[in-house]
């Protein structure tokens, strides 16, 4: 400050250029923490530029033994409970299963978080049946589950940082830039609103057999828009980021 210059010609520090430089910090560090869960999950194929396959698709729902593990122990809980209408039978030897991919990967020294994740959601879904005497309150957590998954992506696209933008950029490199594109910002709102319309699709399917103590039928629901519909979105997710972010380099390239 010169000797000319009282402090009130300071100008004051300007907040909305801070919050400015707070806010993309804020959403760098979430978009590096999903692109980071994504790239564990397998989705990182997405970032290879090279075109879907049957393999690549297989190692985004975390291969033949990642499968296994996601559909086993409902398949197995569906067919005892349909057969035999024994609940602890049924949850017992859901659980087991799940505890025998988790042994599995614990001998064989192999990544289990994912495996842990599943046996912690087996175990309780079957507490919770069995401490209340209704079979149909082993799916009563994954209501909660897709219920919360829907409104956070809501959530993003409500203000305008859809999370599967977010995902895709930190995967294909493009950090936030993404947003500056209209083109770009709307495909992204776009398949974040599929993916709404997978877990919303489930609660809507699903509660009414809850509510009716059809628990077979919300057992092979449970199933047949588990794995089938992830699946799909997955490639769809996969073939619009690739299109996407390919026509978004060739309208900046010179």
């Amino acid at each position: 400050m010169s000797e000319h210059e009282s402090p009130h010609d300071q100008s004051p520090p300007n907040n909305s250029d801070s919050d400015e430089l707070e806010s993309p910090s804020v959403s760098r560090s979430l978009g590096h923490g999903l692109a980071a869960a994504a790239q564990r999950s397998g989705l990182g194929a997405v970032a290879d530029g090279k075109a879907p396959s049957g393999a690549a698709l297989l190692a985004a729902m975390g291969g033949i033994r990642g499968l296994s593990e996601t559909i086993l122990p409902g398949l197995v809980f569906l067919v005892l409970y349909t057969f035999t209408k024994n609940v602890p039978l049924s949850l017992g030897t859901s659980v087991a299963v799940a505890v025998v991919f988790t042994v599995v990967r614990l001998i064989g020294r192999t990544p289990v978080t994912q495996s842990i994740a599943g046996l912690i959601g087996v175990g309780g879904s079957a507490i919770l049946a069995i401490v209340t005497d209704k079979p149909e309150n082993n799916f009563v957590p994954g209501f909660f589950i897709d219920g919360i998954y829907a409104l956070a992506l809501l959530i993003s696209v409500v203000v305008g940082w859809p999370l599967l933008g977010l995902i895709a950029g930190y995967l294909v490199g493009d950090g936030v830039a993404w947003r500056k594109n209209k083109r770009t910002l709307r495909a992204m709102q776009l398949l974040t609103l599929c993916w709404i319309g997978l877990f919303v699709a489930r609660l809507i399917v699903q509660l009414p057999f809850y509510f009716a103590g059809n628990v077979e039928w919300l057992a092979a629901t449970r199933l047949l828009m588990g794995v089938p519909l992830y699946a799909s979105l997955v490639l769809l997710s996969w073939l619009m980021v690739r299109s996407v972010f390919t026509m978004k380099r060739a309208d900046t390239e010179p």
